[in-house]
């Protein structure tokens, strides 16, 4: 009758490791986290970049996208962020985000106006709140 309880315990303690195993392997390392996942929307609408127009200046919008390249500044930094549909800068205090990262940035819309023989070249940018 002994023999037959150690037997039990001997199958149960490799189903049990094969389970764990099995389990942790599925789950995998996509690479994604946080604000820097590819398809994180953290629960509201991602604008796309080719929907923000003049005019929209102090909407509050959500983007989504890679960071091309960046411009330091005295006390903050500009980033230029690409989606599948344009391409925007960012006004921002945050440091240490590389070309190539995947970003999700809540921001305020705004507009700078640049005049230039008589045609209006302006741009608008995001200031990260």
């Amino acid at each position: 009758m002994m023999q037959q309880t150690n037997k039990n315990h001997f199958y149960y303690y490799w189903g049990l490791t094969f389970v764990c195993l099995f389990g942790l392997s599925s789950c995998g390392y996509s690479g994604l986290s946080g604000l820097n996942g590819v398809n994180f929307t953290i629960g509201v609408n991602v604008t796309p970049i080719r929907e923000l127009k003049p005019g929209q200046e102090k909407a509050t919008v959500y983007i989504q996208g890679k960071i091309n390249s960046s411009v330091p500044l005295v006390k903050e930094q500009v980033y230029q962020i690409n989606d599948s549909t344009g391409k925007i800068w960012v006004l921002t205090k945050q440091t240490g985000w590389k070309k190539g990262q995947q970003v999700v940035v809540k921001g305020k819309v705004n507009y700078q106006s640049i005049p230039l023989g008589g045609k209006e070249l302006g741009e608008i940018y995001l200031e990260e709140e």
